[in-house]
This record gives C-alpha cells, structure tokens and sequence, in this order.
C-alpha cells in the first residue's frame, strides 16, 4: 500500500516522504519455527503481488551485497587506503571490487555446486601452487580438484579449522586464504620456470 512518512518532529522543515509499505509474512515456516515477518518500505511503486514478491526478491539478496561490502571494505580495506586523487580512488576501487566479487562467488558458487573443477575460479597455476603447498609436493596431480576442495584448502590457509561441527568456509576465511596463495602462486610460477 502506498503511505507517506511524516519527518521527525525534532526534524523540522523535512519533506514527507510517499513510499510503499509491503508486508511480508512467512506461510508456510517450517515446523517449530516462528514465520519470517518482514515490513519493507520502497521508494519503487507497488500495486501488485507479483510487484511485492520482486522487492522481496530484491530484499532477501541484501545481505549478500552487506557481504560483498565486507569483503571490500574488511578484506581488501579500501577505506584504509590513500590514494591521493579521485583518479587513483576511482582505479583502485574498480580493482578491488572484482576482487571483492571473485572472493564472494567462490565462497555461494563453492555452497551451490562444489562438485564443478575448481578451474571455475582458479587459474591452472593457482590450483596447482594450492595443491602443492597442501600436499607439500612439487609435483601437481593431473586431475584438477573440485571446487569444494580447493575452498576448503583456501580457507583452511584463511584460518578455517575445518571441524566436524564448523559451518562452510565464509567469507573472511576465503578472503585470508587468497591472500596467502596469491603469495604461494607467485613463488610456485618462479620456481617452475626454471634457471
């Protein structure tokens, strides 16, 4: 339904703001638990259910995005970062938030199909510098490993205990392993190339 917000009282001179209120209630939850109650309010016109049900679409991929913001501002720290100019800010925050995302679609991509060959996400040098420093061989097996296995090594070079009660690897986890093997590839790719 449409409504309009009325500003703070101790707010004086702020416009009323018209959005639409969509109130959202589980139906069906499973047994035991209490049903999810949302209210959301949009500035986007909705007249309809299936319009309802699109902002609740919208809504519910919220905390992925919270997620990639951690990463972006936690794991890669761009607020800390200096960069002197617009320009460089500009440069430096398009690069990182692509290495926000990779670290965020290896970690859901891992949870929805860890079966798929880690190549998915990983570069033929990394899954190998990975898989030799794991196994603490020179010698990288010709069979890629699948996805789920090399987020499990990644995260257990973040941190991740890997306990039979741990939950999956998250985020912060990830984030910390590709940091160390990205260090682990590059020592990998100079000792391969030889004299």
């Amino acid at each position: 339904a449409p409504v309009r917000l009325q500003p703070p009282q101790t707010r004086a001179g702020l416009p009323e703001q018209n959005v639409f209120a969509v109130h959202v209630i589980e139906d069906e939850p499973p047994a035991g638990i209490e049903p999810l109650e949302w209210m959301l309010l949009s500035s986007v016109p909705t007249h309809s259910p299936e319009q309802a049900l699109e902002r609740l679409q919208w809504y519910a991929r919220r905390w992925t995005i919270e997620t990639w913001h951690r990463v972006l501002k936690s794991g890669c720290r761009i607020e800390a970062r200096q960069f002197g100019t617009l320009e460089r800010f500009v440069r430096a925050t398009s690069l990182f938030a692509v290495i926000a995302w990779r670290i965020l679609y290896t970690t859901l991509l891992a949870r929805l199909d860890g079966e798929l060959p880690c190549e998915v996400v990983l570069q033929p040098i990394e899954w190998q510098a990975l898989y030799c420093r794991v196994h603490r061989t020179t010698r990288p097996p010709d069979k890629v490993p699948s996805l789920n296995q090399a987020v499990l090594w990644i995260a257990t070079l973040g941190g991740y205990l890997n306990r039979r009660s741990d939950p999956p690897p998250g985020a912060t986890v990830i984030w910390r392993g590709f940091f160390v093997l990205h260090e682990i590839t590059e020592m990998f790719r100079i000792f391969s190339s030889g004299p």
